[in-house]
């Protein structure tokens, strides 16, 4: 580890230049922990809906669930009520994050249509008043992930600065709009606006695909540091410094089996497996498997079917 933090979040010292962002379905415990060992600056949980918090605990606490080695810890919560965001965000203080962050950029359409994630977007009153509350009935600090607003509404440069006048100490902005969902380029040059116009730490999301590209985004736009998605998916060594095509095939086979071995272990048999696959599925895109050896190896339906596979299958040297 650096001797010097890189930036601070309030009085939280980070580490490290990119994060590992939160992605539903993906930055869950197994994922998270193994990127973070590996170099990701802090680590974010999936997000929770602030009425689960009050309405389904022990989902929750799975999804919030973490090893002291991660901190610092920032569990994510989206909503369109202010006053329940407050209700949750105080239930899990109780668990211990160093940070809690407010998602104001999903784009998926069942959030959206609630009036949160990048739905937010359109109401700044309503993120006034939720950074605001937030802000005095917590006694950590209070960030913000948010994206460019729509196509219709660009309100990021609003709502970044309401993010920073009403007491929050971070935000993240993908540099898409809610249309563009995943697709199409990242806009680098709003990220250095926002950067432009607010003092506190600013972390630039988007076309970070290769280790180059962190470099990149940060002299581009003059940000704090670099949140990985996608580009960390199969690859999870680029939070080391290290492209995929750099890394050993016997090293992939290590991380593979590690990854699973976590899975199983956070989620049982049957659900780990399952939720491992997605992961498999990047770990072995560069492989050059013949597609039904792959399908076989990704419907196999224990654990130890899908290594043994694995073993037998030799997996060879990308590219090759």
């Amino acid at each position: 580890m650096e001797n010097t933090p890189t930036f601070f979040v309030r009085d939280i010292p980070i580490y490290g230049e990119a994060i590992l962002a939160p992605m539903d379905g993906f930055s869950d415990w197994p994922f998270r922990s193994l990127c973070r060992e590996l170099g990701s600056a802090m680590s974010y949980t999936e997000f929770i809906q602030a009425r689960d918090v009050l309405n389904r605990p022990k989902y929750v606490n799975e999804k919030l669930a973490f090893d002291e080695s991660e901190r610092p810890v920032a569990f994510q919560l989206y909503g369109d009520d202010p006053d329940e965001m407050v209700e949750a965000a105080k239930r899990v203080r109780d668990l211990g994050p160093d940070t809690v962050d407010v998602n104001m950029g999903c784009p998926a359409k069942s959030v959206v249509h609630h009036g949160a994630g990048v739905g937010m977007m359109r109401s700044p009153l309503k993120i006034a008043r939720a950074f605001r509350k937030l802000t005095a009935a917590l006694d950590i600090p209070v960030t913000g992930k948010i994206r460019l607003g729509w196509d219709d509404c660009r309100s990021y440069r609003l709502v970044a600065r309401i993010v920073e006048e009403e007491g929050g100490s971070l935000v993240a902005i993908h540099g898409r709009t809610k249309e563009q969902g995943y697709g199409g380029q990242a806009d680098w040059d709003a990220i250095a606006e926002v950067r432009q116009l607010v003092k506190i730490p600013v972390i630039g999301n988007g076309d970070v695909r290769a280790v180059a590209d962190i470099r990149r985004l940060k002299e581009y736009t003059g940000c704090e540091a670099v949140m990985i998605g996608r580009g960390a998916i199969g690859n999870p060594w680029i939070f080391s410094g290290l492209d995929r095509e750099q890394v050993p095939p016997e090293q992939v086979r290590r991380m593979i089996e590690e990854h699973l071995a976590r899975s199983l272990s956070f989620y049982g048999p049957r659900l780990g497996l399952e939720l491992f696959r997605k992961h498999a599925v990047g770990y072995l895109e560069s492989f050059g498997l013949p597609r039904d050896k792959r399908k076989e190896l990704l419907t196999c339906a224990k654990a130890e079917e899908f290594l043994e596979l694995l073993e037998q299958l030799s997996v060879p040297v990308p590219g090759r």
